[in-house]
């Protein structure tokens, strides 16, 4: 549990008006500073800095601008999930709206593989001669297809938030965070966060040079597209992230693209979309698309005009993700089932499994769940005899992306961020990769940094959860990664009753917990077969409200418990 600073929380709930409770959860996101703090609670779009201040955005744009004056066409090169397929809908639409002759291309993950590929590039050409090339979500380690681009002609403009390849590629513009001169409140934008940025720059570059769209163009109706990559991509939700995701949910919930307005019926999400909707049900419909098929399906969903036309794409959308959810368990459980016959947590750093078999559009959200079931950074890869393609997902403390390019030499391509990456490999080297992954997980990591965090805000009790309270917690919204929900411990409870199980298969419980005078509902959601709680306890949890026919109660999802000392 975070450490009570009396002197922090009372500063800040004075000076701001709020509550104590609020007040220490904001110092414990290291928010102790009233004027951070209040910019924290009140995200507004006027806060976001000057887009020109990322590397190389003034080369990008005036390379851009020189195409438009000569009316020479452009290609945009995304990527195939949501953050990719988002920022090419965005560049698209700005581009054509500022006067640029644009096309674009999204690789197939099956045929093509991760990232600024040769082949890719060379089928994306085939369909779209041009001779500027707009690398998004992509192209920070493409160091030998940007230089056979150049041989051929080609400029290119990378637009990526992923790490950088040393010496880094030669493009005429490389606007990527993670450059060492970065400005450090960009460091964590996605690729659709700089989408909008180098739209805003466009912007305030049209309206200096007298462009007749720039005049009156308005960004802001960009933002739902920015709220659902950056909330897919798992960036954390704080700085410009964090006023970027809640202008774009609450342009999402009223937005009128009509691609997004079927998606949203498919999916049957709430009025007030927010960070779990855009997570759970929006996201995973539009990247199943990329998964099993082309991503074109979901580009084209989010670009239709046409009501009919949107209702069928997002219901093949549907249908696709229940199929990638079908072939994903399968594998899922295999994985598992072997890993959980082998396991040894004092050994065992680093997850790599693989076979020929597995479909490689659903290994991240293996890895991901192979993740969560065992708390290691975890690669899962499939393909053919001659080559493994895969995805791997990470936890604090263990830099994935730079971790394979340690591996560099056992790999043939290799790409992504500290808590998620791509690679291929030949099948033969896959025991290797395993060894040396683990090798340096060993020199990195302790054995306090391979057990799950529960980061927990306070110590209260159940009369301490009033609706005004309740009321105020929800300021730190929207939450997500780099921001949890505020999440408390109350201690030495009773239960009410026996709890019981419910769900299919009773996966999840529900139960009433007592801390006279008050009472509360816990849920917990996923326990499978753990043993439920009995006697007293002492119960880790998040509070939220509880909406059921009209009414609204105090509800808290259990995180964890233990008999009550």
């Amino acid at each position: 549990m975070a450490p009570a600073q009396p002197l922090f929380q009372e500063r800040l709930s004075l000076e701001l008006g709020v509550a104590p409770l609020l007040a220490q959860c904001l110092v414990n996101r290291q928010l102790s500073e009233p004027g951070t703090a209040a910019d924290f609670l009140q995200p507004r779009l006027r806060q976001l800095s000057d887009p020109f201040l990322l590397p190389d955005m003034r080369l990008a744009v005036e390379r851009l601008a020189s195409a438009r004056a000569r009316q020479e066409p452009v290609v945009i090169f995304g990527d195939y999930d949501v953050d990719g397929v988002t920022s090419t809908a965005l560049l698209h639409e700005v581009l054509t709206a500022l006067g640029w002759t644009v096309s674009h291309y999204l690789p197939s993950r099956l045929d093509e593989g991760y990232g600024l590929s040769e082949e890719a590039v060379r089928h994306c050409f085939e369909d779209s001669p041009a001779r500027l090339l707009l690398a998004v979500d992509c192209g920070s380690t493409a160091v030998e297809t940007i230089r056979w681009l150049r041989g051929r002609g080609v400029e290119t403009i990378v637009l990526d938030h992923h790490q950088v390849a040393h010496p880094p590629p030669a493009a005429c513009a490389l606007v990527n965070p993670q450059r060492s001169s970065a400005h450090g409140g960009f460091r964590d934008l996605c690729s659709v966060g700089l989408a909008f940025k180098l739209a805003h720059a466009l912007v305030k570059a049209g309206r200096e040079q007298a462009w007749p769209a720039a005049a009156d163009y308005d960004v802001r109706p960009l933002l739902d597209l920015v709220a659902l990559g950056t909330v897919a991509d798992l960036v954390p939700l704080t700085g410009e992230n964090r006023i970027l995701a809640a202008a774009g949910l609450e342009r999402l919930r009223r937005t009128p693209r009509p691609g997004l307005c079927a998606l949203k019926s498919v999916a049957e999400t709430c009025e007030a979309v927010g960070v779990y909707e855009v997570g759970y049900q929006l996201a995973p419909r539009l990247n199943a698309a990329g998964r099993l098929e082309a991503a074109s399906k979901a580009l084209a969903l989010l670009q239709t005009t046409q009501a009919d036309e949107a209702a069928r794409l997002a219901n093949e959308l549907d249908a696709q993700n229940r199929e990638r959810q079908r072939i994903e368990r399968a594998i899922a459980e295999e994985v598992i089932g072997a890993v959980r016959a082998r396991f040894n947590p004092e050994t065992d750093y680093v997850i790599v499994e693989g076979q020929m078999l597995w479909h490689i559009g659903v290994v991240g959200i293996v890895a991901s769940r192979v993740l969560r079931e065992f708390y290691r950074p975890t690669l899962i890869l499939g393909g053919n005899r001659t080559e493994w393609r895969g995805s791997g997902r990470s936890i604090e403390g263990f830099d994935l992306a730079a971790a394979l390019r340690e591996c560099d030499d056992l790999l043939l391509r290799h790409g992504g961020h500290a808590l998620a990456a791509g690679l291929s490999v030949k099948p033969e080297n896959v025991d290797a990769l395993r060894a040396r992954l683990n090798t340096l997980a060993q020199r990195t990591l302790t054995p306090l940094q391979l057990q799950r965090p529960l980061r927990l805000d306070a110590e209260v009790s159940l009369k301490d959860l009033t609706p005004e309270l309740m009321d105020e917690l929800e300021r730190i919204e929207p939450v997500g990664q780099g921001n949890p929900p505020a999440q408390f411990v109350v201690r030495n409870v009773s239960l009410r009753a026996r709890p019981q199980r419910m769900g299919k298969d009773g996966q999840h419980a529900k139960f009433w917990i007592q801390d006279e005078p008050a009472s509360a509902e816990v849920v917990w959601w996923g326990c499978g077969n753990a043993p439920l709680p009995q006697g007293n306890i002492d119960l880790a949890f998040a509070p939220q409200i509880n909406e059921y026919e009209g009414r609204r109660s105090l509800q808290l999802r259990l995180l964890d418990w233990r008999p009550a000392a």
